[in-house]
């Protein structure tokens, strides 16, 4: 096999990694608070709402977008790890 398809099978391996853990988080944040959780966090309160509630509508948004951004700043760092960048 040569050396560019090693770099290359390397490359996809640790991305489906950052993705599958990403993907996770998101899922727990997402699933787990909005709906598994979600008795315990209406305990507490974030802007006059119950925090299960307010998981279950927007956190899991914002949550969302922040992992488009990590994974946007871990594709990068990966891309220059293997040489791909531009």
């Amino acid at each position: 096999m040569s050396d560019q398809k090693k770099r290359a099978r390397a490359y996809w391996k640790e991305n489906l990694k950052y993705l599958l853990i990403l993907l996770s988080i998101w899922f727990i944040v997402s699933y787990g608070c909005g709906i598994l959780f979600r008795e315990e966090l209406n305990q507490f309160r974030l802007g006059g709402f119950k925090l299960g509630f307010w998981f279950a509508q927007q956190g899991s948004i914002y949550v969302f977008v922040v992992l488009i951004f990590i994974y946007v700043r871990l594709m990068n760092k990966l891309d220059k790890k293997y040489g791909f960048d531009e």
